[in-house]
């Protein structure tokens, strides 16, 4: 499977899940609105969320992945080294995870205080309920995490399919819970939302579980065993859990940030706009990151450099085409697309602009986070995870200090604007590394992309801002109006960057047809 082709079935499946993440979200916000409880259960599934995050995008497939394709390669079979590596990772990880998982449950009164500073200490109820909270979802780490490990031996067999299809049951199953709790009031709905959260991640396993099964790569639970490949994997792991996790860490501390010194609905606000900035990232930066890993991983173990730098090119290349007008897009149009999605129920006219001034903050930085998640596997195919980690470490400082720093004339919007700024820190400063230690460098076809991707994104935006203003009473009305109004948004702006980009010369349509139908082998 070709490089774009398996990007884009790991990026396909999660648009799916991403759209049904939308459906949650509107119920979300007609339901539960921007308010106390809404507040409490997003910060309540902050935590396993992050936890999420940097192991099934992060550690897993940074410290994992290359390790398990490179004793297939050395042995020539996919399931049995597979198999036996996998089944080592699991006899240590277990333990570890039921402890930590079990520790957070009994602490999690003193952890969320931490976390939230006690809400300012304005809102004794919204601690209590977001304690609870915390307790049914934590529970989700669990099991995500072996999720994880298991998607990983998965996507080095060149199986992306069902690890990117996972997500979607947690979104489907949550959606759910807000339709059984709807009436109850938004309390109620909160905890059956936080109950869902733990289901899903059993049911996740069931999955993937099952397809390891039918791969012949399912492990045997056994004693631990610390062997050496075993210590050079844990420590590939810590550090690329905070490199490859740089982005999910700084909205972590965000949303600790405007828990204690923001007003109420301010968390909702930043959830709200970052749930549609991660929507072209997980489609196209997690997508192909993803892809890109075991593709690199492969080329470097056999000794051919020169096609894994073309690799990571033609990565950026096609990510660039898709990110640039998504983040355009987002940028002008933030307000139109929020009170189409969210503005109905519980969620008001006020919540809207709250949230749609931090989505055009946020994409501000999408470029640079879907370059994080291509960059980061020219390090880690190589066995680098430090270097990664020490630049996301400087990352999150940047973030932490913008925050304190823009949270004062900005608010909520601040917190934005300094999570945008430390993603370009982070994108640029692996950029610059990659290019010094000649582990990759811009081809001509790249150099000659990407200006003209940016004129096609400027027509783009000069189409979009008008129009946004003109659909406005469609884009508040009832939903079929909104639903039309979306569509002729979205419509308007696709067609008119694609037209713009293929005048400019941005793309060339049959290099795309030929990149879906080539083998993986170069």
């Amino acid at each position: 499977m070709s490089l774009i082709r398996a990007a884009s079935t790991v990026g396909g499946l999660t648009a799916v899940s991403r759209i049904a993440g939308f459906a949650r979200d509107m119920l979300m916000a007609r339901y539960l609105g921007a308010g106390l409880a809404a507040d409490a259960f997003l910060v309540a599934f902050r935590l396993p969320n992050l936890f999420r995050s940097l192991f099934a995008e992060g550690a897993f497939s940074a410290g994992f992945v290359p390790m398990v394709a490179a004793r297939m390669r050395r042995n020539g079979s996919g399931q049995a080294p597979a198999r036996a590596f996998t089944e080592d990772a699991l006899a240590i990880l277990l333990p570890v995870l039921l402890l930590f998982t079990a520790l957070m449950m009994i602490a999690a009164g003193p952890v969320v205080f931490l976390m939230t500073g006690g809400f300012g200490g304005d809102s004794h109820d919204k601690l209590a309920l977001t304690v609870d909270l915390t307790r049914l979802t934590f529970p989700y780490l669990l099991m995500i995490s072996l999720v994880a490990l298991l998607g990983g031996v998965l996507n080095a067999l060149g199986l992306f399919a069902i690890p990117a299809l996972a997500p979607l049951l947690l979104n489907a199953i949550l959606i759910l819970a807000i339709l059984l709790a709807r009436d109850s009031g938004t309390e109620a709905t909160a905890r059956a939302l936080a109950a869902g959260v733990s289901v899903a991640g059993v049911v996740q396993f069931v999955l993937v579980f099952s397809a390891v099964w039918r791969a012949g790569v399912a492990p045997r639970l056994g004693l631990p065993r610390w062997t050496a490949e075993m210590a050079d994997m844990f420590r590939r792991i810590g550090p690329a859990a905070i490199g490859a996790g740089a982005t999910q860490i700084n909205l972590f501390v965000s949303t600790l940030i405007a828990a204690s010194l923001l007003p109420e609905g301010s968390v909702s606000y930043l959830y709200y706009a970052d749930r549609l900035n991660q929507l072209p990232l997980g489609i196209i930066g997690i997508g192909m990151g993803i892809a890109l890993l075991p593709t690199m991983s492969r080329l470097i173990s056999a000794g051919d450099q020169p096609a894994a730098i073309h690799q990571q090119n033609r990565a950026i290349e096609f990510a660039a085409l898709l990110t640039l007008p998504a983040a355009t897009a987002l940028v002008v149009s933030s307000l139109p697309i929020v009170t189409g999605l969210f503005r109905q129920g519980a969620f008001t006219a006020a919540d809207a602009a709250g949230a749609a001034a931090a989505l055009s903050a946020f994409s501000l930085g999408l470029p640079a986070y879907v370059l994080v998640k291509v960059l980061t596997p020219g390090f880690h195919a190589r066995g680098d995870t430090k270097t990664p980690m020490r630049v996301a470490l400087a990352a999150i400082l940047v973030n932490l200090a913008g925050n304190l720093t823009l949270i004062w004339p900005f608010g909520h919007v601040g917190i934005a604007i300094a999570t945008a700024l430390a993603a370009w820190v982070n994108a640029g400063t692996l950029f610059l590394l990659l290019h010094r230690q000649r582990l990759f460098a811009p081809d001509r076809q790249l150099r000659r992309a990407l200006p003209r991707m940016g004129l096609a994104a400027a027509a783009m935006a000069a189409v979009l801002l008008p129009l946004g203003r003109l659909l406005m009473p469609w884009l508040e009305g009832p939903l079929a109006a909104r639903a039309l109004g979306l569509a002729l948004l979205t419509g308007a702006g696709t067609v008119s960057y694609l037209v713009a980009g293929r005048l400019a010369g941005a793309y060339d349509p049959a290099y795309l047809r030929a990149a879906f139908r080539r083998s993986a082998a170069r």
